[in-house]
């Protein structure tokens, strides 16, 4: 599987979508803040990954770095 930040975006509208399904009950819209939590959470880790990642590329370009790991690599 090959997630890109593409799909956390569409991930992300799709949770939005369901909390402001105005049909919910208030269980159910319960559930949908808890799981908007924990989606939000993992987003937010795979964000900062990305970013991580971007700035180590950044550090690499630049000559700041003199070998890459493999992440960074294009494939």
């Amino acid at each position: 599987m090959k997630n890109k930040l593409t799909d956390l975006n569409d991930h992300l509208f799709t949770q939005l979508e369901r909390l402001s399904d105005e049909d919910l009950s208030a269980e159910q819209l319960a559930i949908e803040i808890d799981r908007a939590k924990a989606v939000a959470g993992v987003a937010d880790r795979v964000i900062h990954n990305a970013a991580l990642v971007l700035k180590a590329k950044q550090a690499y370009d630049s000559g700041e770095l003199t070998s890459a790991h493999p992440m960074l690599e294009a494939k």
